[in-house]
C-alpha cells in the first residue's frame, strides 16, 4: 500500500490498513525478551544526577525506577541499532535536552520524553544520558548486525562498575555472546 494523501483520504487508508492486521498474525506476533546490562555510575550517566535532582529523587531512585519498566521497542532508526523503546515511568518523563551534544558515547542510556534507548555508537544527540550499556547493539561484524528488531522487549539490569568493565572487556576480545542477554519470555 502507498499513501498518498492527495490522492487518498486518511481514514480510508486507515482502514485499509486495519483490514490487512485482521487477516493476519502480525498482532500475535512476540518479540524477544532482552535483558540489557547498564551502569548508572555518574560518569557514564553524565546527566543522572541533574536529572533526579530536577524531579526530586535520588540518583540510586532514578536508576531503579528506569530498571524496574520492561520497555517496548517501537521502532528502529537515526541510526541503525538506536531502539526508540518505551514507555518510561512517568516519573522519569522529561523533554530533550535544551541543548544537543555534538558527541554522545556508544553504549550512552537515555531518557526523552517517555522513550528510552542505548545510544550504538558515538554520535551527536540530545537525550538525557543516566547510564551506559557495554553491550554494542550495532555490530557489523555479526551475522545480524542489529541486535534489537521492533517489536522486542527490554529489561535494563543494573551493573556496578565492576561487572560493566567485565562485560566491556568481554566484548572487547569476541568472547562475549549477546545472545546471553535474550531471557525466556
Amino acid at each position: 500500500m502507498v499513501y498518498d494523501p492527495v490522492a487518498t483520504r486518511r481514514r480510508e487508508m486507515q482502514a485499509a490498513v486495519e483490514a490487512a492486521l485482521a487477516g493476519s498474525d502480525a498482532a500475535a506476533a512476540e518479540g524477544r525478551l532482552w535483558r540489557l546490562p547498564v551502569c548508572y555510575a555518574p560518569d557514564l550517566g553524565p546527566d543522572l544526577a541533574e536529572l533526579a535532582a530536577g524531579m526530586g529523587l535520588t540518583v540510586e531512585r532514578v536508576a531503579e525506577l528506569h530498571g524496574s519498566a520492561e520497555y517496548f521497542v517501537y521502532m528502529l532508526g537515526f541510526m541503525p541499532g538506536f531502539g526508540y523503546m518505551g514507555d518510561l515511568p512517568a516519573e522519569l518523563e522529561r523533554p530533550r535536552r535544551t541543548e544537543p551534544r555534538v558527541r554522545v558515547p556508544a553504549g550512552s542510556v537515555a531518557v526523552a520524553g517517555r522513550l528510552t534507548t542505548v545510544y550504538p555508537w558515538e554520535s551527536p544527540g540530545g537525550w538525557h544520558l543516566i547510564g551506559r550499556c557495554p553491550v554494542p547493539l550495532y555490530d557489523a561484524g555479526r551475522a545480524d548486525p542489529v541486535l534489537l528488531a521492533a517489536g522486542d522487549r527490554v529489561r535494563f539490569e543494573a551493573v556496578d562498575r565492576a561487572a560493566f568493565d567485565g562485560i566491556a572487556q568481554a566484548v572487547a576480545s569476541g568472547r562475549f555472546d549477546p545472545a546471553s542477554l535474550r531471557a525466556a519470555s
